[in-house]
């Protein structure tokens, strides 16, 4: 497929609707290894470099209760050595050839990469394809039992020992029913990681990390034919697995607000609102993404503006859209400046939603973050390691690898009337978690249910 990268940054520059002039395509060949493996090559000659991204089709939501944070825990084992890498070379043998790499787990995926000099491709290859097939060959309880270790002070440290750390785990149990894919974090549990034996660590490797659960993309400088016989060359042997079970969708609703309070070593309380909302790229996705912008990205955002600037009662606002394959949430947080209550902040925010639920925003609000989503992707795209994850992400989700200008056109397609269609719909002061983090010992400084007006 012989297609080029088109980006309209004269229309942009000119502040024109330049989201709905702008075109951008991810030329791409894709290719299926006969033992599963799934191949999407990109080709960008401007460097002479490459990214080789891949993605396995696990995270947490594979996992099951009490036995949570292996998709996780995998992340920190897939770089202690494998059977043909001694532990430590994987870094130092990238860093040899001029090489970075890293990894990160959500309740979707596992992704893995490498960017590196072009020349080097073979090396990046070799790596990942002797952790894919060869990783139980290196190892062991005790590197298991280290790395377990590991992820409960990364744990502490992200979580437990950081102010307002344990606000996000809290969410996600209360928003999302008992049992559901999300309802658990996705560095896990502490029990859940001290129960695992090492066999069921094993076992999650076996189920998921094969060839036939996994998807590589090389984009870059690349000749495809010469790069594609690379990957058969080092992925070939690798056996396929039986096919990995997927988690299932558990569509809910909340019947009524749920109130929590946490108490936490802060120094000013702190409100979190989470609305369940549709999942990643369903109708209504990209409404919220784009209302999200609207109430906090900026200086003039609504809620900034109010809070902030006018009344003076917040340190700071935010709110996004957290985007997943199963049942989404919109999240709101808002800091509190000493002095003031979270039943101010709690007030003044129904009332700016009320306004956005009863009465569109204007053209002028919707244009602004339309056009800033559209400069966020395309400088996004100059990075070769973002495209390459973006043909993954595209392939996970849609299961089309350049679907760029859908994605675009779920913006460009929207009017004000759907946003606020959507705000009806999904910002239901009803059907919300209310979390206050408090300072310890003060728990009367959580919002007050008597001052919530459903």
């Amino acid at each position: 497929m012989k297609n080029r990268i088109i980006l309209c940054i004269t229309a942009l520059l000119l502040g024109s609707a330049a989201f709905g002039q702008a075109t951008l395509e991810l030329p791409y060949q894709i290719h299926t290894l006969p033992n599963g493996l799934t191949v999407i090559l990109h080709e960008d000659h401007r460097v002479p470099m490459v990214a080789v991204n891949v993605w396995y089709h696990v995270g947490s939501g594979y996992e099951k209760p009490g036995r949570t944070g292996f998709a996780h825990l995998f992340e920190h084992i897939m770089f202690e050595g494998s059977g043909h890498v001694a532990e430590g070379d994987f870094d130092n043998l990238l860093e040899s050839v001029g090489g970075t790499n890293n990894g990160s787990t959500n309740t979707d995926r596992t992704n893995y990469f490498e960017i590196l000099p072009s020349s080097a491709l073979d090396m990046a290859l070799f790596l990942e394809s002797d952790r894919m097939g060869f990783l139980l060959d290196a190892m062991s309880p005790e590197k298991v039992d280290g790395q377990r270790d590991v992820v409960k002070n990364e744990r502490r440290q992200s979580y437990e020992n950081r102010p307002y750390g344990m606000a996000w785990i809290r969410l996600m149990e209360t928003l999302y029913p008992k049992g559901h894919p999300y309802s658990w974090p996705t560095i896990g549990y502490m029990e859940d990681l001290t129960a695992a034996s090492y066999q069921d660590v094993v076992e999650f490797f076996s189920r998921y990390y094969r060839p036939n659960n996994a998807a590589l993309v090389i984009a870059g400088d690349i000749d495809p034919g010469q790069a594609l016989e690379r990957v058969k060359y080092w992925f070939s042997e690798i056996p396929a697995g039986e096919p990995a079970p997927e988690p299932a969708s558990q569509p809910f609703e909340l019947s009524e607000p749920a109130y929590l309070t946490l108490e936490d070593k802060v120094q000013l309380p702190r409100l979190y609102l989470a609305y369940p909302t549709p999942s990643f790229y369903e109708p209504g996705d990209a409404e919220m993404d784009l209302l999200a912008a609207i109430l906090t990205d900026g200086k003039n955002s609504r809620l900034y503006k109010k809070l902030v600037y006018e009344l003076g009662i917040a340190q700071d606002v935010s709110a996004y859209q957290a985007s997943r394959a199963m049942e989404s949430m919109f999240i709101l947080t808002a800091t509190a400046r000493p002095g003031h209550s979270l039943d101010e902040l709690a007030a003044a925010i129904d009332s700016e939603m009320a306004k956005i639920r009863e009465e569109p925003p204007s053209s002028r609000e919707l244009q602004r973050v339309v056009n800033q989503r559209e400069l966020s992707t395309l400088r996004s795209f100059q990075s070769l390691n973002q495209k390459a994850d973006a043909l993954n992400q595209y392939y996970y989700y849609t299961g089309n690898p350049d679907y760029a200008n859908e994605d675009f056109s779920r913006y460009t397609s929207l009017s004000v009337d759907d946003l606020s269609a959507m705000a009806r719909r999904y910002l239901d002061p009803a059907k919300r978690v209310l979390l206050s983090v408090v300072p310890e010992g003060q728990t009367e400084l959580a919002v007050s249910k008597k001052s919530i007006k459903p």
